[in-house]
């Protein structure tokens, strides 16, 4: 029993890991694609240390509608 939820637990964290992995690429994508940012850019590691997946999933919405580069690190600056 005891091992069955700790395997669980572990799976569930993989699985969440993932996401969250998912979502930073993707919002890289974005940023990448619309506005040449450089992976290796501070930009890109301020992003990367984010760990909410929902706050990523936000962020990459607003990355696809915002109108700059200097719009989108506002917003990032704003959320902190």
């Amino acid at each position: 029993m005891y091992e069955s939820s700790v395997v669980q637990y572990f799976t569930e964290k993989g699985i969440e890991q993932g996401g969250r992995e998912r979502a930073i690429e993707a919002l890289l994508d974005v940023l990448d694609i619309r506005f040449e940012l450089a992976a290796s850019d501070p930009l890109a590691d301020r992003i990367r240390a984010i760990d909410d997946v929902q706050h990523l999933k936000q962020l990459h919405r607003a990355a696809i509608q915002v109108p700059s580069l200097e719009a989108f690190t506002d917003l990032l600056d704003a959320d902190e």
